[in-house]
């Protein structure tokens, strides 16, 4: 068995507590040394993991111990810089979703590491819920035959009005470029290049100066529709985030099970028992650390983490052009 992979966890927000918690079943991989600008978060961090603690990861490039993965999970408008600057030092990186805010800066990180010669993924944690790894599997098997429709929700009432992925410059834009990320990821995951996008945003109800309720629609190059909520301010209560229609059937992927049933038949059956954060996220570092030793392939690539910021960016100028046309209320 390979040395266990040292990373150094750069970010200490909500998102780097998952990770955390993920280490704790991850003998391939440990954590070395953890950074955070507040000097509070960072030491209290590092007490409980008995590691060393930075405010400023230039420092821990510099000064610090050696290690091989950096995990970026600060705020996106700085994923491009300390990308950059690890890769340089060395570093492979493992960047949380939304990789970066532009494609232009997609490029630039992309480039830098393919001439650094080290790995670079985007976190994008559904990817690896076993449910979703299963429903691909099904779906490749042709057990619903074509699949005409796709649909996926991420909605929940959340108060966003002091929190930084609601602060355009910092987030790049609202809960499309926030949630929307995940729901793009998936479906290139199950159905392939995404043809065209069109966007639209619903009523903003909590002041924000990004957008807080969008609807979504693509087509795959194959011609599936996808259909796409996402929402910061309402709860559709649903137990299903993802719904896939096929000639043959219906697959619902769940929070707490997923299941399938053909026309042909009256029964569901089960095939998962739904999703498990500290799974997912313990699946992405291993992934990424069995990447660099060779022994597995990058579950999400380059060209997956450019087309997922592409296909964002396509979607906010959609949101910006849309045009309605007004239906007549002449009498017939």
């Amino acid at each position: 068995m390979p040395e266990p992979m040292k990373c150094a966890l750069i970010g200490l927000g909500g998102i780097a507590q998952s990770y955390v918690q993920a280490f704790d079943y991850l003998p391939e991989a440990k954590l070395i040394a953890v950074v955070d600008t507040r000097n509070e978060a960072a030491e209290t961090m590092g007490e409980r993991l008995s590691v060393p603690a930075y405010t400023d990861y230039q420092e821990l490039l510099t000064k610090g111990p050696e290690f091989d993965i950096a995990i970026v999970c600060t705020p996106p408008n700085t994923h491009e810089r300390i990308a950059i600057d690890c890769l340089q030092a060395g570093k492979n990186v493992l960047c949380e979703k939304p990789f970066t805010l532009t494609s232009e800066s997609a490029k630039r990180m992309v480039d830098v590491a393919r001439k650094a010669n080290r790995l670079i993924t985007m976190a994008s944690k559904f990817r690896y819920v076993e449910d979703i790894i299963k429903a691909k599997s099904l779906l490749a098997s042709n057990i619903l035959g074509d699949v005409i429709l796709f649909e996926n929700a991420f909605t929940s009432k959340v108060d966003m009005s002091r929190r930084w992925n609601s602060l355009k410059e910092i987030s790049g834009g609202g809960v499309l470029i926030d949630n929307g990320t995940h729901s793009v990821d998936i479906a290139r995951y199950f159905l392939g290049p995404l043809n065209d996008v069109h966007s639209i945003e619903g009523k903003r109800v909590q002041g924000l100066e990004v957008e807080d309720t969008v609807r979504l629609f693509c087509h795959s190059r194959a011609g599936v529709l996808v259909s796409v909520d996402l929402s910061w301010s309402i709860n559709k209560d649903q137990e299903n985030y993802i719904n896939i229609y096929g000639s043959l059937g219906t697959m619902q992927i769940g929070w707490k099970n997923s299941r399938y049933r053909l026309h042909s038949g009256q029964d569901w059956v089960k095939f998962g028992n739904g999703y498990n954060k500290v799974q997912a996220f313990r699946d992405i570092i291993l992934n990424f650390s069995r990447a660099i030793h060779g022994v597995e392939p990058l579950r999400i690539t380059h060209e997956d983490a450019l087309a997922s910021v592409r296909t964002i960016e396509t979607a906010y100028m959609s949101l910006e052009s849309t045009r309605w046309d007004r239906v007549s209320d002449s009498k017939f």
